[in-house]
């Protein structure tokens, strides 16, 4: 009871590090990137920085002892890190060639999406309470942050491309952690010198390409070079998370509480930026948060489900016990070095 204690509190702290990490970074990444901020348009290049210093606390990590370095072959760290590149990219570009609601919509799709990728790639079936509740989550995320809809070809390719790259990486967290037995933050340490690497060669090139704006003549002052280094320690704290709940729970968990983020944001927006707040969004909240309360709920009952399941599978009863017993006492003892059977 005690050890289900310790487990709870530490799925809550893993969740509670992803939220408050997660929506720091959005903030100061907004302080950055914003025209009336530091004008940083380098969406790409940052990306790159992140993993770069995630990198590099994972090598300080591994040389102190605090972690441990375990095998994972190198084609398999390759494949992660393409996807995970494309899943940036293909966010980056969606953003640029939508509207901010088709954006939007296209990461709500990423829910299903990965239903969808789980039950293909790993059989998982899912009940009818977590259907419910992820349709709840997804119509209450859409009526907060959904405004106008503007689709076009190139757009609708980039949002493909980004929801199925993205959707794949999380599920590849999950599947990478467990078939090679390695820790979250192991994992992490693996894979953030290939993306780092990757990121700053072709970020360059892919922020130019989105914005037609050089990183080599930008001016970093003090203030921005301050929230670039804030940027990077919050990304480490929230790559790091990510890999944690992914881990602990699934990419479908990792997706329906995640839009909590989204909710903190919106608030935060209200009280710090003086963002408008109406009706319609508090009503997409209120659902949202009612479909994130039953999923949890419903989560929590599968998981109870399956361990009876299991138990009914890995218990004797008492019966069984006892017909055990009296064949062990009637089976004739046999002379293991003489293959015969004592009288």
């Amino acid at each position: 009871m005690e050890e289900g204690k310790k487990s709870a509190v530490s799925d809550v702290g893993a969740w509670a590090m992803n939220v408050v990490s997660s929506v720091g970074l959005i903030m100061a990444n907004k302080q950055l990137m914003s025209s009336a901020g530091y004008a940083f348009y380098f969406a790409t290049t940052l990306t790159g920085f992140h993993f770069g210093v995630t990198a590099f606390v994972g090598f300080v990590s591994n040389a102190t002892g605090f972690s441990s370095a375990k095998h994972v072959p190198l084609w398999e760290l390759l494949w992660f890190s393409i996807v995970a590149n494309t899943s940036i990219t293909g966010m980056n570009l969606s953003l640029m060639l939508n509207s901010v609601g088709f954006y939007q919509i296209s990461k709500l799709s990423m829910i299903p999406v990965v239903c969808v990728m789980e039950w293909i790639l790993h059989s998982k079936n899912y009940s009818k309470e977590v259907k419910m509740a992820v349709v709840a989550v997804v119509v209450g995320v859409g009526v907060c942050t959904v405004t106008d809809v503007k689709v076009n070809a190139k757009g609708f390719l980039c949002a493909c491309v980004a929801v199925l790259s993205t959707s794949l990486q999380q599920i590849s967290i999950g599947s990478l952690q467990k078939k090679y037995s390695i820790g979250s933050f192991e994992l992490l340490s693996k894979t953030a010198p290939i993306q780092a690497i990757s990121l700053l060669l072709l970020g360059p090139l892919i922020d130019y390409y989105l914005n037609g704006k050089s990183i080599i003549k930008y001016n970093f002052s003090s203030g921005a070079i301050f929230f670039i280094l804030l940027s990077c320690a919050l990304a480490v704290f929230c790559n790091m998370s990510q890999y944690l709940c992914i881990g602990r729970f699934s990419a479908t968990s990792f997706q329906v509480l995640g839009h909590m983020k989204t909710i903190c944001v919106l608030m935060l927006g209200w009280l710090l930026f003086d963002s408008q707040l109406t009706l319609k969004n508090i009503m997409g909240m209120v659902i949202a948060i009612v479909g994130m309360v039953i999923y949890s709920w419903a989560v929590e009952l599968e998981k109870q489900a399956n361990a009876k399941i299991a138990l009914t599978k890995t218990s004797l009863t008492e019966d069984e016990i006892r017909l055990l017993k009296d064949g062990v006492d009637i089976a004739p003892a046999k002379d293991v070095e003489l293959g015969e059977t004592k009288a």
